[in-house]
């Protein structure tokens, strides 16, 4: 079968080029609440549960910019981030307004402090509500009322011993503590879920606690926060549900989301 030539437009028929088309302005994808988020370079983990999260918020969306991390996890890494927040921040959607801005790193929040945190994010965005992880699982322990929590993290010991100290020199004591002793946050990122729901149940069956806080943006909760806390009995959180749910809240999105655990019930306290 032979290929027909393409019609030509007749010598005498003008193109049409129109401008200034009829048309309206809306408040976009995040015309209720635009939330930036700090992503490690490193990070498999984060945007992923964001968006789950999120999806059903009509109008509520969230624009990361990576700061480049050395994968492995050790204090002097982990402070080496400060310097390049700033600039990370100053990626994340240049001249539009954002309504809250996260920073994705558990440990680097302690290692370099919530405030400083706040401060870097600030020279790029005078003015916003910031928050950590950390940040975020101290208001959402208030808010689900874990005053004694287990701690699960993929972390070396050192950083593990040093997050526990951060807690409880801030009225939160650690009693029982589990890691997965991952020093590579490539490897922390394929934990898999059913190994971090066992160890949740294992450390949250302990009495002395009542809630288990899983430490790391890289772990998973989203996917079984809600069955994990049936099975358990008593509230659970991650960095990631925690901050989402931080995000929200400072933002002024305030919805009861089903199916993520107590957490997305609860108001900001």
């Amino acid at each position: 079968m032979t290929s027909q030539p393409l019609s030509q437009p007749s010598a005498d028929v003008q193109p049409v080029s129109k401008q200034h088309m009829a048309h309206a302005l809306d408040g976009g994808l995040a015309g209720r609440a635009r939330i930036g988020l700090i992503v490690l370079a490193s990070d498999h983990t984060i945007e992923h549960e964001f968006h789950r999260v999120l999806a059903p918020l009509e109008g509520v969306t969230a624009y990361g910019a990576r700061v480049r991390n050395d994968p492995r996890i050790t204090p002097e890494t982990l402070a080496a981030m400060e310097a390049r927040i700033a600039e990370a921040t100053d990626l994340i959607l240049p001249g539009v307004p954002l309504d809250v801005v996260g920073y994705g790193c558990t440990s680097a929040s302690m290692v370099i402090g919530e405030d400083k945190v706040g401060e870097r994010i600030r020279e790029a965005r005078p003015g916003v509500p910031t928050t950590t992880p950390v940040t975020a699982a101290r208001a959402a322990f208030a808010a689900l009322g874990m005053k004694r929590i287990a701690l699960l993290t993929p972390y070396i010991d050192s950083i593990n011993q040093w997050m526990r100290g951060y807690f409880e020199e801030r009225g939160i004591p650690v009693p029982v503590m589990g890691s997965f002793t991952e020093e590579n946050d490539n490897d922390a990122a394929r934990v898999s879920l059913d190994s971090i729901e066992a160890a949740a149940l294992e450390l949250g069956a302990d009495p002395s606690v009542d809630g288990v806080f899983v430490s790391c943006t890289s772990l998973r909760l989203v996917a079984v926060a809600e069955r994990l806390e049936s099975r358990l009995g008593k509230p659970v959180t991650s960095s990631n549900h925690a901050l989402i749910w931080h995000c929200l809240r400072l933002a002024g999105v305030g919805d009861a989301l089903p199916g993520l655990g107590r957490l997305f019930r609860e108001p900001l306290e």
